[in-house]
């Protein structure tokens, strides 16, 4: 097998080329993942006198190839990122571990919630935690790891000088959660005033996945705010009640694309057979061909999910083509 031209190069000379190039060679960055211990303490010597600017152009390149490249490890990067000097950097490395199951991470994370002096920092740190919520909850960490998470964003939360985009995150991360205050932190922040707030609160509804939150939903899918009836959808979506299913179905027909799509999404989300006739007939349907190319990849998803799906009846369905685009 022939070596990649990229590996051939010393790594010392693939950093010269990353820190002072005029552009950042991007197959070179994946020199940055598993790096051995010699190369990693050569990188950390010199990342601190790299450009503000290229330092965070590298560590947001490198999040984005970790959303495309699941072979890639870029996580102990992301964490000496912790405390690089420029926020935007620190913000990026907390968003690269949306996919970690690295329990020594939760710790340093939760630190830059409790203490980092930037707003923006603290809310991407709390939103970093939520994948840990999720993880304790599926099982696929320890669920003794939930309650001192669980715990410091409530913390942040409650906090009276919190910013409000940190109270957001934190009511986001806390949706998931098994824990007695979530449900009426929800309901609170959605009756409220702010309507931020309110947004992050249909956000938590859908990551509760609890069917209490339906009724609030339908409501809410039919706001005059845009983003609300976005947030609602893609909530409803999560929760995947087929009470959403005709509310959804009203959605579809939306001038708006991004509403549009997420009513896509969450059909696919929702995964029954009527939302997955709902989709078959809209790919079948020219009214609706802005949407074909996502319908063919929310049925395929919905068919891999599922293995192999026999052929569904669809004579007779709960909805018909009036119904779809009423």
């Amino acid at each position: 097998m022939m070596m990649d031209p990229e590996q051939k190069i010393p790594f010392s000379s693939a950093l010269d080329s990353l820190f002072m190039d005029e552009t950042v060679s991007v197959p070179l960055l994946f020199r940055l993942s598993d790096m051995a211990e010699a190369d990693f303490a050569l990188f950390k010597e010199r990342w601190p006198a790299v450009d503000d600017s290229r330092r965070r152009v590298i560590v947001r390149h490198l999040v984005d190839i970790s959303e495309e490249n699941y072979v890639v490890n870029f996580s102990p990067v992301f964490a000496f990122c912790f405390d690089d000097a420029l926020p935007a950097v620190r913000v990026a490395a907390l968003d690269g571990l949306w996919d970690q199951t690295n329990l020594r991470l939760v710790g340093p994370i939760i630190t830059l919630l409790q203490q980092d002096e930037s707003v923006e920092v603290q809310a991407a740190a709390a939103s970093a935690l939520a994948h840990f919520i999720l993880m304790a909850e599926w099982g696929e960490i320890p669920r003794t790891m939930s309650p001192r998470i669980v715990e410091a964003l409530l913390t942040a939360y409650d906090g009276v000088d919190t910013a409000v985009p940190v109270k957001r995150a934190a009511l986001e991360a806390l949706g998931a959660a098994d824990h007695p205050r979530i449900a009426t932190l929800i309901q609170e922040a959605y009756a409220g005033n702010d309507p931020d707030m309110r947004l992050s609160a249909v956000f938590a509804m859908g990551s509760s996945a609890d069917e209490r939150w339906i009724p609030d939903l339908l409501v809410a899918m039919r706001s005059e705010d845009a983003n609300m009836r976005v947030e609602a959808a893609r909530a409803a979506g999560s929760i995947g009640h087929e009470d959403a299913l005709p509310t959804l179905a009203h959605l579809a027909v939306e001038e708006d694309l991004e509403i549009a799509l997420t009513v896509v999404e969450a059909l696919g989300n929702i995964g029954s057979e009527k939302a997955h006739k709902m989709l078959v007939q809209m790919g079948e349907d020219e009214h609706f061909a802005r949407l074909h190319e996502a319908v063919a990849e929310a049925l395929e998803e919905m068919d891999w999910i599922g293995g192999e799906l026999e052929m569904l009846d669809f004579s007779g369905s709960d909805f018909d083509d009036e119904e779809l685009i009423a």
